[in-house]
């Protein structure tokens, strides 16, 4: 029996080839990987001197050979192919152990060129593993370091791997070169192709949750080996387990926060902000997202897109939060809220990767692919409608209402005041209902306030009741068949009333 072994990741390697040449294996081996097997006293056949080849193009060739995979590939139950292999000289190949060249740790790094990326593109390894696979039957293949521990023990007991475990292997190679292709495709993608004709995505699984979003569904987290930063990589500093729903709310909430430039707060529940404020102090800041909605706060997710201060700690007492973000703490304010036994409170970067700028919905059959909304606002490109100008500070609360209401699930009416939101209506099934819902929250705090819309308004009785609670101004995409009527609804009203011509739709 041959093992033939291939390795990037050499960890654990040694015990699990002493494993396999116990089991009564000869150990076929590359040179990088025979190198360090011969040096732990482990008696190894290069590859090269079964091939009678040697590696040639600095080991860009070494096992594409048909005494390798010829090996490999062989159907043990058929008499043709063992009369093949007798006529040529090869020895069936038992077992193989193979990971691949580290292209993502190499590219992810700073620096890296395009000739260091495509020097770590496997081409003999996933050919290897492949042919393992496809040959799971016969062939024992192995790509994880997690497995050599359960098969050297069942190897050196002579016991049998059954076919169903072969199989389970099998996926996890297919699986393994799977994710290394996506990951290079991705890369060498240029950055100017959007929207592909075809794309893959590669995950690799974190960590199983508690449960999903209810607790009869399985959940697990997943990361992108090719991001960097983002909700899935934060570091949690305290608290309990984060959970599946934890995570949605935790996301929405840092990209709330890290859409805007100013320092930011914002108070998350069920995907929605029910406050969100941009204040220079951020203690400030937090009290009036806190306040936009102080009944809905509680036990929500808070997050923040500067170093979270002990001020601002402070400031949060008496309040529960499941969550707490920031992209940093100041070391008294991890002391208070590591006193807070039921706040995860996560340390949180800015994500990048290749994909960063798609958003992806998986429909019945398939996806749904888009370009994220992240079109920085312009107003140049805004019209006044209205007779009366929006004032300096109206134009201000409107320029923070508009990019709020991108956030907020359709349809969405966002009251802002001050940098702040005082009000909002989200996913209801038509837009007065949402303007209804958005002076019910602020109350008595809609008066003086402003109003954005996600998208048109269809009819007049939205701003007309947006009016009757003491709006001012009003922003929205115009567009519909009746926008001259909401002009002069707007009028009659004495609104100031502004078109950006761009709606943003969240579903």
């Amino acid at each position: 029996m041959k093992a033939l072994f291939s390795l990037s990741d050499r960890s654990g390697i040694e015990d699990f080839a002493k494993a396999v040449k116990e089991a009564g294996y000869e150990i076929i081996s590359t040179g990088g990987t025979g190198r360090s097997l011969a040096k732990k006293g482990l008696e190894v056949t290069e590859v090269s001197t079964l091939t009678g080849f040697p590696e040639i193009l600095d080991g860009r060739v070494k096992t594409l050979h048909p005494k390798i995979h010829g090996g490999i590939l062989a159907r043990r139950d058929l008499q043709s192919h063992k009369t093949e292999l007798t006529k040529h000289s090869i020895d069936t190949i038992d077992l193989v152990a193979v990971n691949l060249y580290p292209f993502v740790e190499t590219v992810m790094r700073q620096g890296v060129t395009l000739d260091d990326a495509l020097e770590q593109i496997d081409i003999g390894g996933p050919t290897l593993i492949r042919a393992a696979a496809k040959n799971f039957r016969s062939v024992i293949v192995v790509v994880d370091p997690e497995d050599y521990d359960w098969i050297g023990k069942r190897l050196t007991r002579q016991d049998t791997i059954t076919i169903e475990e072969r199989q389970e292997l099998a996926q996890k190679a297919f699986q393994h070169v799977a994710l290394y292709d996506t990951a290079v495709s991705q890369y060498l993608q240029p950055r100017d192709t959007k929207l592909p004709k075809a794309i893959t995505f590669g995950y690799e699984k974190i960590g199983s949750l508690k449960y999903g979003e209810n607790p009869h569904q399985a959940g697990a987290l997943y990361s992108d080996p090719m991001s960097i930063g983002g909700i899935v990589r934060a570091k949690q500093l305290s608290g309990p387990d984060i959970s599946f729903n934890n995570i949605l709310d935790g996301e929405a909430a840092w990209r709330i926060v890290s859409d805007f430039k100013e320092p930011a707060a914002t108070v998350v529940k069920h995907n929605n902000p029910c406050g969100l404020a941009v204040d220079d102090d951020q203690p400030t800041a937090y009290i009036k997202a806190y306040e936009g909605d102080s009944m809905s706060a509680y036990g929500g997710i808070v997050a923040f897109n500067r170093t979270l201060t002990a001020a601002t700690a402070k400031a949060m007492k008496g309040v529960l939060y499941h969550v707490v973000i920031a992209p940093s703490f100041d070391p008294e304010a991890l002391n208070i809220l590591a006193k807070r036994k039921q706040a995860r409170v996560l340390q949180s970067k800015v994500s990048t990767s290749p994909t960063e700028f798609l958003d992806i919905r998986k429909v019945t059959g398939g996806a749904m692919i888009q370009m994220v909304d992240d079109v920085p606002i312009d107003t140049s490109g805004w019209t006044t409608k209205s007779k009366r100008q929006p004032t300096a500070s109206e134009l201000q609360d409107l320029v923070f209402a508009w990019k709020s209401a991108k956030h907020i699930k359709s349809n969405s009416i966002v009251l802002a005041k001050d940098n702040a939101l005082v009000g909002m209506g989200a996913g209801q099934p038509n837009r007065v209902t949402s303007v209804h819902l958005a002076l019910r929250i602020s109350g008595e705090k809609s008066k003086g306030s402003v109003l954005a819309s996600d998208a048109f308004f269809p009819f007049s009785d939205g701003i007309e009741l947006a009016a009757s609670g003491g709006i001012t101004a009003v922003v929205e995409p115009g567009g519909s068949m009746r926008d001259n009527e909401v002009i002069e609804a707007a009028d009659k009203l004495g609104l100031a009333l502004v078109f950006t011509g761009m709606r943003h739709f969240r579903h």
